[in-house]
């Protein structure tokens, strides 16, 4: 089997870039040095939209140059001067270029938007078969019936055949849902027994435009709004040129509004509407004839606490640009993750995964990119789905980040705070909750369950049932109830509370595991090749040599929750026997108590930083030993220590840090640090649900 694949659209509006998307994500979990290449491009100086999201999200270290074929300047120079031949010699020398550097290469076929559009999937077959490429085809399903369908599918077979190419498999995409079944047998009936074909339905938010892509396809200016709000899908556009009542009657959700320059009237009236809550909350503003606001509207609408909106400007009439914005089409960009995940999310609902790998020629990589850990963690929750809750839920992060895990179908999600306020907020952000449940810690109806349990368990401890009600207010309190319970299964918190907020309810109650006398941290550090733990680096300042030794045994059952082998690095400023001293014998009565109470374990101690990750130092320090030069897990002596370490490593070598994870709780409960990133939730929500799974009902 080859070591490549093609991807090709049979006609246009098929939507190619999700499908590319889907199978890059799929290939990254599994090769390092992966490459990506298109035949043909519009430019060689502005960077194809689908080279970026690729290269960007996936982290590609190739030059642009080295990633396409052609131009289509370049190519139509060869067609005008007669040389078909040499479009073909150019592209193979270019994509044997590249794949000399690469595991794997996945190309994608050309857009249909170009002079090759009458034969362009011909072309597209032609390149495959000179670059030695099996390849998927994909069908349009847009607006089509099934007796449409099916004759595109013999069209493409019929031209798959004449060129004799090694066909893989067909997608039909953008397909009416009623009409998958029917689709699914034309697809067994009319293709190979050995082909893989798949049905995925029609996503409409996927074919919304973004502010982003409209300022970028009529080469508009930015004239206000941040860059988040390039983001806001687009529903509609309408040229305003009734009053400003008329048009707060026909305007929605996802609006466009495009208007002159000089109409103050309407800027000053949908920036009012913005700031309403009894108004839809519109995408942005396009302002026509090269004419922006005068300084002093200009002071007065900026001047207003911040718009959710993106306000544009161009220099053509109104009529030419409301023109150009229909001639601009969807894209998948990197900036918009919510897009993303919506694509992939459908993606993987619809394509069996196993199949497609049983039909890609795959050499298993030995290293572990982050990549490649990131979807094995959402692959692992989602297999058994759990329910976390989010305390935050009037933190924008947090709402982000919900919108994003919903999409991906990986959990599901209950946010605490009122529903009205979440609702509105999430309408100001575009980010989509459906699909999430929102309890009111001051308006349900589990409060007087959760008070009674809360105080019988505190009793003793001086609590008063009017206290234990009043905490149960708290969202700390309430989440971490709810995770008691069992009506949730895990909790992430932190975004907008200290730790110490965040965690002191599950030490009231929740408690440690059945031979664990400490809970701790561990973070997973996400290395160019490899996934390493470090412990405790969030939790306890000084621990003493029996709590240093819980911390490394919950370390290791952390490790081997996430496919990693645990070799226990305990670590101190000697190694071996050389050193003496209070710090160094702490760490030496650590890793005693580790090796008697688990003999199972691979640990090393005291050993110094290098010689548990370098084998070369390894070799001369401690050359008998199991775990140095190769440990997995670093347990650092003190707090000190373990935080300025992993954000010394996080910052310096450009690390992906997922954690803390709180280790030895009963049930799930972690905390996140103020300054999270919208990724950082997303990634401690699915590590909370993996613990989740491993925890014994």
């Amino acid at each position: 089997m080859s070591k490549n694949l093609y991807i090709a659209g049979a006609e246009t509006e098929a939507g190619k870039s999700m499908i590319v998307l889907g199978i890059m994500e799929f290939l990254s979990r599994h090769i390092k040095k992966i490459g990506f290449f298109r035949p043909i491009v519009r430019s060689g100086t502005e960077i194809d939209n689908h080279i970026r999201l690729i290269s960007e999200r996936y982290s590609l270290k190739l030059e642009y140059n080295s990633m396409y074929g052609l131009t289509s300047d370049e190519m139509l120079e060869f067609h005008q001067n007669g040389d078909i031949d040499s479009v073909y010699s150019v592209i193979v020398d270019k994509y044997k270029a590249l794949e000399q550097s690469c595991d794997f290469v996945l190309v994608e076929g050309s857009d249909f938007r170009s002079h090759l559009s009458k034969y362009e999937f011909d072309f597209n077959l032609k390149v495959a078969n000179n670059l030695g490429c099996p390849i998927i085809s994909i069908i349009s399903g847009y607006n089509k019936d099934v007796s449409e369908v099916s004759e595109s599918i013999q069209i493409m077979r019929r031209m798959i055949q004449d060129e004799k190419c090694k066909e893989l498999g067909t997608i039909v995409n953008r397909a009416r849902p009623d009409d998958i079944p029917e689709i699914k047998k034309l697809l067994v009936k009319n293709m190979q027994d050995d082909s893989i074909n798949f049905v995925i339905p029609e996503e409409k938010f996927l074919q919304k435009l973004t502010m982003r892509q409209i300022k970028d396809g009529i080469n508009a200016k930015h004239i206000y709004g941040d860059n988040h709000s390039l983001n806001y899908d687009v529903s509609e556009f309408k040229v305003a040129a009734m009053n400003i009542n008329n048009v707060l009657n026909n305007i929605s959700d996802g609006t466009l509004i495009i208007t002159p320059g000089d109409r103050v009237d309407i800027l000053l009236g949908l920036s009012m509407a913005l700031l309403s809550d009894n108004f839809p909350k519109i995408a942005g503003i396009l302002l026509t004839c090269g004419i922006e606001p005068e300084d002093q509207i200009k002071q007065l609408i900026f001047g207003l606490k911040k718009l959710p909106i993106s306000l544009l400007s161009v220099n053509e009439d109104t009529f030419t640009a409301a023109a150009n914005v229909n001639k601009v089409r969807p894209l998948l960009l990197p900036e918009n993750e919510q897009r993303l995940a919506t694509a992939l999310g459908l993606f993987e609902d619809y394509v069996n995964i196993k199949e497609l790998q049983d039909k890609i020629s795959i050499s298993r990589s030995d290293v572990l990119t982050p990549v490649m850990f990131e979807y094995y963690l959402f692959n692992r929750a989602r297999l058994n789905r759990k329910h976390i809750v989010l305390p935050e839920g009037s933190d924008d992060r947090v709402l982000h980040a919900a919108g994003i895990l919903l999409k991906r179908n990986v959990v599901d999600i209950t946010l605490l705070g009122n529903e009205d306020d979440i609702y509105r907020r999430a309408s100001e952000l575009r980010v989509n909750l459906k699909g999430a449940s929102i309890i009111d810690p001051f308006d349900n109806d589990l409060i007087g369950d959760y008070a009674a349990t809360y105080y019988k368990l505190r009793k003793q401890k001086g609590i008063t049932k009017e206290q234990a009600k009043e905490l149960m207010y708290d969202v700390s309190y309430l989440g971490t109830m709810m995770v008691y319970k069992g009506h949730a299964d895990g909790m992430v918190s932190g975004a907008s509370h200290t730790t110490l907020h965040t965690i002191r309810p599950a030490f009231e109650f929740v408690k440690t595991k059945p031979g664990i006398s400490i809970v701790s941290s561990s973070f997973l550090m996400c290395l160019e090749d490899r996934v390493l733990v470090y412990g405790d680096c969030a939790v306890n300042p000084n621990p003493n040599a029996e709590q240093l030794a819980d911390i490394a045994i919950s370390s290791s059952e952390t490790a081997k929750m996430f496919g990693i082998e645990p070799r226990i690095a305990m670590l101190s400023y000697s190694t071996g026997k050389s050193g003496k001293g209070a710090d160094v014998e702490k760490v030496r009565k650590a890793t005693e108590i580790v090796r008697k109470r688990r003999p199972d374990l691979k640990t090393e101690g005291p050993i110094q930083y290098d010689a548990a990750v370098d084998k070369n130092v390894a070799k001369t320090k401690i050359p008998t030993s199991d775990v140095a030069g190769k440990a997995t897990i670093f347990i650092f002596p003190d707090l000190n220590t373990g935080n300025n370490t992993y954000k010394a490593v996080q910052r310096s070598a450009n690390v992906v840090a997922i954690g803390p994870i709180l280790q030895g709780l009963n049930k799930p409960v972690n905390d996140l640090s103020r300054g999270c990133l919208v990724a950082d939730i997303v990634n401690t929500v699915v590590i909370t649900a993996i613990q989740a799974q491993e925890e014994v009902t």
